[in-house]
């Protein structure tokens, strides 16, 4: 069995989007991501990531049976293309200073055949800050968050918490003041050493494993 993304392209009725996962679930296959939006025609675009399809051409066959789709185009995998994604939120500078870690360090072990994408958003604000996180668990492919800030406790905290509840993710927090450290895996001082070992905590290529650490480590 294997992972695909299928674009589905269809009229914009209602009705349509179950008859699509109708046909999807009959064939045993599991929709990990989804994203769907109309076009200036009118038409329906649906983009499905599918795990666990046992027979591709089948599962297009009887998508193409349905008489609203009007296409449906077969992709690679999201996680085979953009592979694993590292996620650095917080201020400005600490922020770009953990990202050129991250990016300098994501390069060599894309040379080597890693896919590793890294996203900022540079935010201040409790609420701004707590919002991004929890919406963690809603993106694809999040394998690491880096806390990149001055002070960070209250409402980011429970935010961390959460995410790390409904979400297998490794979290990387600055040396910082404020409660959202405690549920960090890894603490460290210098943010451009946090980007590298951001990658090299998911690489496979690196030799690095968090989960030899054991307890919490401060760098």
């Amino acid at each position: 069995m294997s992972d695909y993304t299928l674009t589905i392209k269809s009229d914009e009725k209602k009705g349509v989007l179950d008859d699509i996962t109708d046909v999807i679930t009959n064939h045993g296959a599991n929709i990990s991501y989804v994203h769907l939006f109309v076009e200036k025609n009118n038409m329906g675009s649906i983009n499905l990531e599918l795990e666990h399809v046992a027979d591709i051409d089948d599962l297009i066959d009887d998508l193409n049976n349905i008489d609203e789709v009007k296409s449906v185009e077969l992709h690679g995998s999201q996680s085979d293309i953009w592979g694993k994604r590292i996620i650095i939120v917080g201020g400005g500078a600490q922020v770009s200073q953990v990202a050129t870690g991250a990016i300098i360090e994501a390069d060599r072990h894309n040379i080597r055949g890693e896919r590793i994408s890294v996203d900022t958003i540079p935010l201040v604000g409790e609420k701004n800050l707590s919002e991004a996180i929890e919406a963690i668990s809603r993106l694809p492919r999040v394998n690491v968050l880096v806390l990149a800030g001055s002070l960070m406790g209250g409402k980011i905290t429970q935010a961390v918490k959460k995410v790390k509840e409904e979400k297998d993710l490794i979290v990387i927090s600055l040396n910082m003041p404020g409660s959202v450290t405690d549920y960090a895996d890894l603490i460290i001082t210098d943010p451009i050493q946090a980007g590298v070992l951001a990658v090299m905590s998911i690489a496979d290529t690196a030799v690095f494993d968090i989960n030899r650490l054991g307890d919490k480590i401060k760098y």
